[in-house]
């Protein structure tokens, strides 16, 4: 099945360079954030911060210990199902640690409300999140975020690691999907 026909169905919203750039940034102030940390607890939410996460994780300068946590709520639509499915749980222990949450895009806010109150009832010492995108005007349960690369118009997006019914994610830039 193919859901998009080629580039021509995609309008490219954020580039490649700016991308970096801002990831550069979001590291270097996580880095300042936990400079007094022992190791800091990466969470990656998959499917869709697997590029994201890679490319701060190299750029934060101390010690880290990557995660990750399979969670959905969009399978393969175009819509939240508001419902947080959670595939893959976490196999570090973070009580008492600095935990950061790294996810792709925070849309309605469910999945990310249900996923953080979920690792707070595991007492860390502390967890904070950070987002490359951020979509406020969809925003159904509010939510805090501490560090973000982008906000973003009410579109739908695919590119670095976001997917639409599980194609696009290798795009080097965030694009938005045509609507036809």
């Amino acid at each position: 099945m193919t859901v998009l026909s080629s580039q021509q169905d995609i309008n490219i919203l954020i580039t490649e360079t700016e991308i970096a750039a801002r990831t550069t940034q979001l590291a270097r102030m996580i880095s300042d954030h936990y400079s007094s940390t022992e190791q800091l607890v990466v969470v990656g939410l998959l499917r869709g911060s697997f590029i994201f996460i890679a490319d701060l994780v190299r750029r934060i300068d101390l010690p880290v210990e990557v995660d990750f946590m399979t969670v959905s709520s969009y399978g393969n639509k175009m819509v939240s199902s508001r419902q947080v499915r959670i595939i893959q749980d976490l196999e570090t222990p973070i009580k008492g640690r600095d935990v950061l949450i790294v996810e792709d895009i925070v849309d309605t806010g469910h999945t990310l409300s249900q996923v953080y109150d979920i690792l707070q009832t595991r007492e860390p010492k502390s967890l904070s999140v950070c987002a490359l995108l951020n979509k406020p005007s969809r925003r159904e349960i509010e939510v805090d975020l501490d560090w973000v690369g982008f906000d973003i118009p009410d579109e739908f997006v695919i590119g670095y690691g976001i997917d639409y019914a599980q194609q696009g994610r290798n795009l080097p830039h965030i694009g938005v999907v045509a609507k036809s």
